[in-house]
C-alpha cells in the first residue's frame, strides 16, 4: 500500500455528488499519463513482491492468542531505526544486511488492519538469476527486522487470517466492544481498522452505498458433530444499535453458513503480491494477459485460508470473501430490483478476477472476451478519441463504471494533470486479481502488471519459491512467446473452483492445450512421465472450445501426456527455460528446490497450508468435531507456526520440530544444509 493522502474525507451522500467529476478528471489524467508515457521503451526487467503479515501477542503462561493493535507504533519503531541508518548509524539486522550483500533495508507499510505490516524489498529485484538466490534471504530479513521492532510477546506471522478473528469476546490487544459508528459490525470494533481517515471511510462509504452490511458468508465444513442444518451461534439476532442489525433478521446470515459482516474480515488478509515491470507497454500487456489464466492455479497451489471466525470453512482460500468484504453494489446492481437509479446490473465485486484481455498479441481471439462486459461507453468514447487503442479502452472503461468510495474535497479543487490521484480513486479500488498499471507521472517508473491471487505461505522458504517460480513462468512466457489464451469467463469459473476444499488435488481446471506459439519448438524439457515435449506443432486456430481441456493442478505444473490429451508442464517449461540461457551449475541448484516444492505441491507429495491446518486442527485433543476452533486450538496453531518461523530463522530447518505433519507441509527442504536440501 502506497502512501496515504490527508485531508477531509466525505461521507456517502457527498461523496456520490462528486462521483462524475473523479471519473472525469480521472480520465483526463489517465489519457496525459498514456500520451506520455505509451513510447516509453527499454525500461529495466525490474520485479518486487509484498509480504503482509499478521501481528499476534502470543504468551505461553496466558490461554489466548491475541491480535495486536499496534500497527502505528511499531511502524514508528521502524521509522526511527531508519533515520538512524540514515545518519550512519546500523542497526544490526542492517550489518547483517550488508554482510550478505542483500538489497537495502525493507520498506514497510500500513494496511487495513491495525494488526498487519506489510513489506517491501528496498529495492525492485533485476533480471539476474543469482539475485532470486536473494529473495529468501531477504524476506527472512525483513521478519527479523519487524520481530525486532516489536514488544517481546509480539510476533510478526504470515498466516492469511487470523482464526478467531470476529469471535466473541476478547481476541484483539488492547480489547474494544465491536458496533462501532463505522464499521457498524456486531462481531469487530471500529478500532481494529488502521484509523487513517481512508480505511473507516471506505468501510463505512461501502456500507452506505451498498444500504446494507456487506455479508460475508461463507459455507461451514461439516465435521461428524457438526449439527446440519448449523446455525452460527455467534449471530446476535436482538440487537438494534443500528437500523443495519435488521440485516440478520432479514436472512443476511443463513443456515449453514459463517456469517461475517465487516471489511475487515476480507481486508484483514495476508497474501503474497508480485509486481512485473515491463520494458515497454506492449509487453506489459501481453504479461496481463498471459499470467490472467494462471491466476486460479496459483491461487488454489497456495490455498491457505480454512479457518474464519472461529469455525472451519468448506472452503481454502480467501479470495471471495474478501470479494464480498468489499461488495458495494446496490440491490439494482446485483439484479435484485429492477434499475431504476443505477445505470446497470454489476456481475463481479470490485474485488473479482480480471473481466478482459488487453494485449494486442494477433492470437488474442474475439472468442475470449466477454460478450456482455459492462463498460462505460461515453468514457470508452473520450479514450478512443484522446488516442488510445479500443482493447485498453475497453479495459479502462469497464474499471470506470464503479464509483469512488473515498474522496477527500481538497481534491475537488482544481484537476492537476501532473498527478493521479482521481485516476487511482478508481484504479487501485477495482482489486482484480491482475492489475495493469500505468507509470507514475513524474517518475522513471515504467509499466507495470501486478500478480494479485497468491495466498500468503507459513514460511520464508515457502513465499520465496512461489515469488521465484512466478518471475522464472514470466520469463519463460516471453522468451517462448507462450499463449496461455482461454475466455476469460473460463478463467471466472476457475477462481470458483479454487475456492473448493483441497482443490489442488480434487478439481480440475480450463487449461491452454499447447501453449507454444505458431512455430515448432524445441524443447528438451520431459514431463514427469518421462514423455518428451520436443517439437510441439502450432497453434491452431480451430474451434476455440478445442483450444483448452479440464485438466488437474498437477497436469498443469508438472506435465501430462495421457491418452487424452498431452501438456508439458509449467515446471519443465520453466527448466527448458532455464537450460536455454545457461544457468550456472549452483544457481540451477538452489532454484531447482523452489520448482521442487512447487512440483511436489502440486502433485500432493506436500500439503498446502489449508490442508496442514484442518489436519492440525483435526488431531488436536481440544477439538470436538463440531466444526468450532476454540482458543486453545486456536493457540496451539499459532504457536506451531511461530516455532517454524523461529526454526527457519535460526537456519535449522524443520526435521525435529515436535509438530504435527510438519513433513507432510515442508518435506525435508532447509533441513540437511546445502544445495538442493
Amino acid at each position: 500500500m502506497g502512501l496515504l493522502a490527508l485531508g477531509t474525507a466525505l461521507d456517502w451522500p457527498d461523496a456520490q455528488k462528486h462521483a462524475n467529476q473523479v471519473r472525469e478528471w480521472g480520465i483526463k489524467q489517465l489519457l496525459e499519463i498514456w500520451n506520455k508515457a505509451k513510447h516509453k521503451e527499454h525500461d529495466a526487467m525490474l520485479w518486487g513482491d509484498e509480504i503482509e503479515y499478521l501481528v499476534v501477542k502470543y504468551c505461553k503462561d496466558e490461554p489466548k492468542v491475541l491480535l495486536s493493535l499496534r500497527q502505528a507504533d511499531i511502524l514508528k519503531a521502524l521509522a526511527a531505526d531508519e533515520e538512524l541508518s540514515d545518519k550512519g548509524g546500523c542497526v544490526p539486522a542492517l550489518q547483517e544486511l550488508e554482510s550478505q550483500r542483500l538489497n537495502p533495508l525493507p520498506v514497510f507499510h500500513p494496511e487495513f488492519g491495525r494488526f498487519m505490516l506489510e513489506a517491501t524489498p528496498g529495492k525492485p529485484w533485476g533480471i539476474g538469476f543469482k539475485e532470486l538466490l536473494g529473495v529468501e534471504p531477504d524476506m527472512k530479513n525483513r521478519r527479523k527486522i519487524a520481530k525486532e521492532h516489536m514488544q517481546p510477546e509480539e510476533y510478526p506471522i504470515t498466516l492469511t487470517t487470523f482464526p478467531r478473528l470476529g469471535v466473541p469476546g476478547v481476541f484483539t490487544d488492547p480489547y474494544y466492544p465491536p458496533s462501532g459508528p463505522k464499521l457498524r459490525s456486531q462481531f469487530v470494533p471500529d478500532e481494529i481498522a488502521n484509523p487513517h481517515i481512508r480505511f473507516p471511510t471506505l468501510a463505512a462509504n461501502i456500507r452506505w452505498r451498498r444500504g446494507r452490511k456487506v455479508q460475508v458468508n461463507v459455507p461451514v465444513f461439516h465435521d461428524k458433530n457438526t449439527p446440519n442444518p448449523w446455525k452460527d451461534p455467534t449471530v446476535n439476532y436482538d440487537l438494534h444499535n443500528w437500523p443495519e442489525d435488521d440485516d440478520v433478521r432479514n436472512g443476511a446470515a443463513p443456515d449453514n453458513f459463517i456469517h461475517m459482516d465487516a471489511m475487515a474480515f476480507g481486508m484483514g488478509s495476508c497474501c503474497l503480491q508480485i509486481t512485473f515491470q515491463a520494458k515497454n507497454i506492449i509487453e506489459g500487456r501481453r504479461m496481463y494477459d498471459q499470467l490472467s489464466p494462471i491466476g486460479p492455479i496459483m491461487l488454489a497451489l497456495t490455498a491457505a485460508t480454512p479457518i474464519y471466525k472461529g469455525f472451519l470453512a468448506d472452503t481454502d482460500v480467501r479470495w471471495n470473501q474478501i470479494s464480498r468484504a468489499v461488495d458495494d453494489r446496490t440491490p439494482e446492481e446485483l439484479g435484485e430490483k429492477p434499475l431504476k437509479t443505477s445505470r446497470w446490473r454489476i456481475p463481479k465485486s470490485r474485488y473479482a478476477s480480471n473481466s478482459t484481455y488487453i494485449s494486442t498479441d494477433e492470437r488474442l481471439r474475439q472468442e475470449y472476451f466477454d460478450p456482455n462486459l459492462v463498460i462505460d461507453e461515453k468514457i470508452k468514447a473520450e479514450l478512443l478519441e484522446g488516442g488510445m487503442d479500443d482493447r485498453l479502452a475497453t479495459h479502462f472503461a469497464h474499471l470506470f463504471i464503479r464509483d469512488p468510495i473515498v474522496i477527500f474535497s481538497e481534491d475537488l479543487k482544481e484537476l492537476d494533470l501532473t498527478k493521479a490521484d482521481h485516476f487511482e480513486n478508481i484504479q487501485s479500488t477495482n482489486w482484480q486479481h491482475m492489475r495493469f498499471k500505468p507509470p507514475p507521472p513524474g517518475s522513471d517508473i515504467g509499466w507495470r502488471v501486478e500478480f494479485r491471487p497468491m495466498e500468503i505461505q507459513i514460511t520464508d522458504f515457502e513465499n520465496a519459491a512461489f515469488a521465484v517460480f512466478m518471475v522464472l513462468i514470466t520469463r519463460a512466457i516471453l522468451s517462448f512467446d507462450l499463449n496461455f489464451y482461454i475466455p476469460i469467463l473460463k478463467v471466472d469459473e476457475n477462481m470458483e473452483t479454487a475456492h473448493a476444499r483441497d482443490a489442488v488435488l480434487e478439481k480440475k481446471f480450463y487449461f491452454r492445450k499447447n501453449p507454444f506459439p505458431n512455430r515448432p519448438v524445441r524443447s528438451s524439457a520431459t514431463s514427469r512421465s518421462g514423455s518428451p515435449t520436443t517439437s510441439r506443432p502450432p497453434t491452431p486456430f480451430g474451434p476455440v472450445e478445442d483450444e483448452y481441456t479440464l485438466m488437474s493442478v498437477d497436469e498443469i505444473i508438472n506435465g501430462s501426456s495421457s491418452d487424452e490429451h498431452s501438456f508439458p508442464g509449467l515446471v519443465p517449461i520453466v527448466e527448458s527455460y532455464l537450460d536455454s540461457v545457461n544457468v550456472d551449475v549452483q544457481t540451477r541448484c538452489e532454484l531447482s528446490s523452489y520448482l521442487d516444492l512447487v512440483r511436489m505441491r502440486a502433485s500432493g507429495e506436500l500439503w498446502t497450508a489449508a490442508k496442514w491446518i484442518r489436519h492440525f486442527v483435526d488431531e488436536h485433543p481440544g477439538y470436538n468435531h463440531d466444526s468450532a476452533v476454540t482458543d486453545e486450538v486456536n493457540k496451539s496453531l499459532v504457536s506451531a507456526v511461530i516455532d517454524i518461523g523461529d526454526r527457519e530463522q535460526e537456519g535449522k530447518g524443520w526435521k525435529d520440530l515436535p509438530i504435527p505433519n510438519i513433513e507432510h507441509l515442508l518435506g525435508r527442504f532447509r533441513t540437511t544444509g546445502g544445495c538442493g536440501s
